[in-house]
C-alpha cells in the first residue's frame, strides 16, 4: 500500500493530483492510477473509498493507493555479468554499466539489468508495482553509469521506496559540462529557477515533464509536471570551455539532471538529446581534447555516491563507484 501525501497547487482532478505526487519508483503512471481509482483501489487516510477521477484534493490531504499483486514479466534470466557493490539477504547494490539497459522495454526486450538479476539473484527478488520487476526500486539512463540498490524482498523494497519518496536518499553524480557554472554569471543568474546557495553551490528548481512535441524528452514546465530540485558545485574546471560537476538530487525524476543542466545553460558533453554536441575552440583545451569531446559516445554521468539507511538492520550506508574508464581518459586529456 502506497501513502500519498497531496503536495501544493494540485491539479484538479485526483488521478492527475496523484500522478504529480506519487514517488517516481512506484512506476505508476496516470492512467494506471486512473484505473486504480475506479477500481475502488484509492482511499483517503480516514478509509473513504474514491471512485472518481474528477474528485477534488486540497495540499496535505493523504490518500493510501492499494496495490494489486505483481504479475509475472516476461522477462528471462540472461548470464549477464555484474558489477557487484554490496549484497545480503535484503538487496543489492550494483555499479551499472553505460550502455545497459535497467528494465526490459519494447526494443529492449533484453540484455538488460533485470534479465542479469533473474539468473543471479533467481526468485529472490521483490515485486511490486503492479508487475514484477524484480527489485527495481529507482533507475538510471541507459547510457549513464553508477551505483543502484536492488531490493530483494519486499520490505526492503517499500522501505528503500518510503526513503526516496521523503528524499533521505544520498545520491551525488559526477558530469562534464559545456561551460563553468558560476554565480558571477549574469547570464545564469537571470535563469528562472536558479538561485545560489552557501558554499558555491547552484540549486535549480524546476518542475519536469514530457516534451510537448518530443515525446523521448523531458523539459522544464511551470504549472505542470512533477517538482525537481538538483544542486551542483563545480569540482574541476577546464578553461571556460568544460568543468566536472558534482550534482547531488533533492527529488528523483526522468533525465533530471540532463534536464536541469539544459536548462541552466550547460548542457553534459555527449548527451545529443539535449544539445551536448558543442563546438569548442581548438585554442582552448589541450590536444586531442576538442575532438575526444566531440566524439565522446554518450551522456557524460555517473552515478557516483549512493547512501541510505539500511531497511533491516538500520545501519547507515554508503557506496562510491569511482569514474568508469571512458570519462577518467576524457578527464586525463582535458587536464593535458
Amino acid at each position: 500500500m502506497l501513502r500519498i501525501v497531496i503536495g501544493e497547487n494540485p491539479p484538479p482532478r485526483l488521478d492527475k493530483a496523484l500522478a504529480a505526487a506519487v514517488p517516481e519508483q512506484a512506476a505508476l503512471s496516470r492512467s494506471h492510477i486512473g484505473k486504480l481509482i475506479e477500481n475502488g483501489a484509492v482511499a483517503r487516510e480516514d478509509g473513504e473509498v474514491v471512485t472518481r477521477l474528477k474528485t477534488r484534493s486540497q495540499p496535505g490531504d493523504v490518500f493510501l493507493i492499494t496495490l494489486p499483486p505483481a504479475t509475472e514479466i516476461e522477462a528471462g534470466p540472461e548470464d549477464i555479468p555484474l558489477d557487484i557493490v554490496f549484497e545480503d539477504d535484503e538487496l543489492i547494490v550494483v555499479n551499472k554499466p553505460a550502455g545497459l539497459v535497467v528494465h526490459p522495454a519494447p526494443g529492449s526486450e533484453t540484455g538488460t539489468l533485470v534479465n542479469a538479476l533473474l539468473h543471479h539473484c533467481a526468485d529472490s527478488l521483490s515485486g511490486i508495482g503492479g508487475e514484477k520487476r524484480p527489485g527495481i526500486v529507482h533507475r538510471i539512463d541507459k547510457d549513464t553509469s553508477g551505483l543502484l540498490v536492488v531490493a530483494k524482498t519486499d520490505r526492503a523494497h517499500h522501505a528503500l521506496a518510503a526513503q526516496f519518496a521523503d528524499h533521505s536518499i544520498e545520491r551525488h553524480y559526477k558530469a562534464i559540462v559545456f561551460g563553468v557554472p558560476s554565480r558571477g554569471d549574469p547570464r545564469l543568474a537571470g535563469v528562472p529557477g536558479v538561485a545560489f546557495e552557501p558554499g558555491n553551490i547552484i540549486r535549480i528548481s524546476g518542475n519536469i515533464a514530457r516534451h510537448k512535441h518530443d515525446r523521448k524528452r523531458m523539459t522544464v514546465v511551470t504549472n505542470a509536471g512533477r517538482h525537481a530540485i538538483t544542486r551542483l558545485r563545480v569540482v574541476e574546471s577546464f578553461g571556460n570551455a568544460l568543468a566536472l560537476v558534482d550534482c547531488w538530487l533533492e527529488t528523483g525524476r526522468t533525465h533530471q539532471i540532463r534536464v536541469h543542466l539544459t536548462h541552466a545553460g550547460h548542457a553534459l558533453v555527449g548527451d545529443s538529446t539535449y544539445g551536448g554536441r558543442r563546438k569548442l575552440a581548438a585554442k582552448d583545451l589541450p590536444e586531442g581534447a576538442v575532438e575526444a569531446v566531440r566524439e565522446f559516445p554518450r551522456q557524460a554521468l555517473h552515478a557516483a555516491t549512493l547512501g541510505f539507511i539500511h531497511p533491516v538492520s538500520g545501519e547507515m550506508m554508503q557506496f562510491e563507484a569511482p569514474l568508469p574508464d571512458d570519462m577518467g581518459k576524457l578527464l586525463a586529456l582535458l587536464r593535458g
